[in-house]
């Protein structure tokens, strides 16, 4: 199988009280946090591309616009939904539609792109700002 447009991947998480606004102090109140369902956007788009990928490659988030439509309380299962919609024509980056729903409505969408990267040589210059 190859990256292109059309592949998708659902992950399904439960709202657990680490991942409440209160508890990454995102916010006050005992919901599911917008932090944390950008990070099960990210964790599903990584994971629907990365076993496609060369050896050696990864991605990386490089940018995302979402909306957090409705609140989820704690307890309550969440899925997203991660679908590939566009690949640019060097293959460096990958474009991804993004959808949340709880088990009564859809809580989030958006849009996010992930750079393919060399694993080692991202590491080591990200390492090198370590260096005096």
């Amino acid at each position: 199988m190859e990256i292109k447009k059309g592949i998708s991947m659902e992950i399904e998480k439960t709202v657990t009280e680490a991942l409440l606004a209160s508890s990454v102090k995102s916010g006050s109140v005992e919901v599911f946090a917008t932090p944390m369902m950008i990070a099960a956007m990210e964790e599903a788009s990584a994971s629907l591309v990365s076993n496609l990928l060369e050896e050696g490659k990864t991605t990386v988030g490089i940018e995302i616009s979402v909306t957090h439509s409705a609140a989820t309380p704690l307890g309550m299962k969440v899925r997203v939904i991660s679908e590939v919609t566009d690949v640019s024509s060097n293959g460096k980056i990958i474009s991804f539609k993004l959808e949340a729903f709880d088990e009564k409505e859809k809580i989030g969408e958006g849009t996010h792109k992930r750079a393919v990267v060399d694993r080692e040589k991202f590491q080591q210059k990200t390492l090198a700002k370590l260096e005096k």
